[in-house]
């Protein structure tokens, strides 16, 4: 469809064109008559050199780069193609510099405007190319950091299962249910660009609820959300980073705090802990850098992102929700 309609446009503009062109010379700018009209004679050939230079030596010199070269052959051209509508057609016997002056003009703006809607036509299907390559790199690139974010997740659940099997075997069943449900959204959820807000905030509850359980007795976590809509989406995934990065460097014996904000279409995830700088915080940068990309993939100007590590470790993301 795309490809017709290109064609179609092209054609179209190709046409206005000559009509426009063959009127202005017939009626304006030479006396106007059909029989022997040196302009209607000569029009068939600037038709094949307009088109020759379109189809054939533009395309090459300039895949070649020679674009001197051609300016050269394009003069060239211009020159002679007016000496032959000058002298053969119109038999003017006047002198060169006179041919020039009143003759070029017919040769020189087909040529030119044709060169300048070939050139045109070329740029828009490349920035088609790049645009469509810059897509298909950003789809890529989401899938790559989403199976990044994803077993991680899977990761940290198993071990909380796996400990609470041996040490809390009764609590194991709730674990398993919540560990699914996680799951779920994982597996499917995740799988759309955009899910409803209402989805995302769930699997956050639920994981904060799974680790209240893992870290009890060990971290303090003060989690509270103010939220006015879940009508609206939010790409999947993209908050847990921050909220497992609080529990994963935090030290023990801290205080963890996590605020959700849904105000109108702004969304504000706020997340707190203490750290100890001597831990290796190599694992930490990799998921805020990931996080990162996706804003800027899919949040573009759209969100602002504030990292904090004085006596405390915050994050503070504020994006526009769609």
């Amino acid at each position: 469809m795309e490809f017709i309609k290109k064609h179609i446009t092209q054609a179209l503009v190709h046409l206005l064109f000559w009509t426009v062109f063959i009127l202005i010379s017939l009626f304006v700018f030479s006396k106007y008559y059909w029989s022997e009209n040196p302009f209607l004679q000569y029009l068939s050939i600037l038709i094949v050199i307009v088109y020759l230079n379109n189809l054939i030596l533009l395309p090459y010199f300039v895949k070649k780069k020679w674009y001197l070269i051609y300016s050269i052959l394009f003069i060239g051209i211009s020159f002679f193609a007016t000496q032959l509508y000058c002298n053969v057609f119109a038999e003017c016997g006047c002198s060169i510099m006179k041919c020039l002056s009143d003759y070029l003009w017919q040769t020189i703006v087909p040529l030119i405007f044709f060169s300048f809607i070939w050139m045109l036509f070329m740029y828009l299907d490349k920035e088609k190319e790049v645009e469509k390559t810059k897509q298909e790199r950003t789809i890529m690139e989401l899938k790559f950091l989403k199976s990044q974010i994803n077993p991680h997740v899977l990761f940290n659940n198993l071990n909380t299962i796996y400990a609470y099997a041996i040490e809390k075997p009764d609590q194991t069943p709730s674990l398993i249910l919540k560990l699914s449900e996680n799951l779920k959204h994982v597996l499917y959820d995740s799988n759309a660009d955009y899910i409803l807000l209402e989805k995302e905030i769930q699997y956050i509850d639920n994981y904060i609820d799974f680790q209240k359980i893992r870290t009890e007795g060990i971290k303090e976590i003060q989690y509270s959300k103010s939220i006015q809509s879940t009508n609206h989406k939010i790409a999947p995934l993209l908050l847990i980073t921050i909220i497992e990065n609080a529990f994963k460097h935090s030290s023990v014996d801290s205080i963890i705090n996590i605020h959700l904000k849904a105000d109108g279409t702004s969304l504000e995830c706020f997340c707190e802990n203490d750290f100890s700088k001597s831990n290796d915080s190599k694992n930490e940068a990799i998921g805020l850098i990931n996080l990162k990309k996706r804003l800027d993939l899919l949040y573009k100007d759209k969100y602002v992102i504030e990292i904090k590590e004085d006596n405390r470790f915050s994050v503070l993301l504020k994006l526009t929700l769609i």
